[in-house]
């Protein structure tokens, strides 16, 4: 599986969907202070030919072709703590990560 998204982060992710039609799209775009970003957003357009889709814990999960050669068995959690909360991604094709965890060199 390209991507796993636990039943914690689902039901997050759950809170701020958009509308009906719409599904997660993660995915992976140049940038950040490591190389790249991770994107996670509700989206409503999907194309056959370049997306994979998933349902996981009721939600269906869009990750494109290219972004899944990044993203190849990464694992998306919803971390709480006093000081911070927010999504995780525990991505083992990462060789280093920024300290905020929003970007990574592959």
């Amino acid at each position: 599986m390209i991507v796993t998204l636990t039943e914690k982060a689902a039901e997050q992710a759950k809170k701020y969907k958009e509308d009906a039609e719409s599904f997660l799209r993660i995915g992976v775009m140049g940038g950040g202070c490591s190389g790249f970003e991770y994107m996670f957003k509700w989206d409503d357009k999907f194309d056959e030919n370049k997306d994979t889709k998933i349902e996981q814990h009721g939600v269906e999960v869009v990750v494109d072709k290219k972004s899944a050669l990044y993203l190849e068995g990464t694992e998306i959690d919803f971390f709480e703590s006093l000081e911070k909360q927010g999504f995780t991604f525990n991505n083992p094709n990462a060789v280093k990560s920024c300290g905020c965890g929003s970007s990574f060199q592959a």
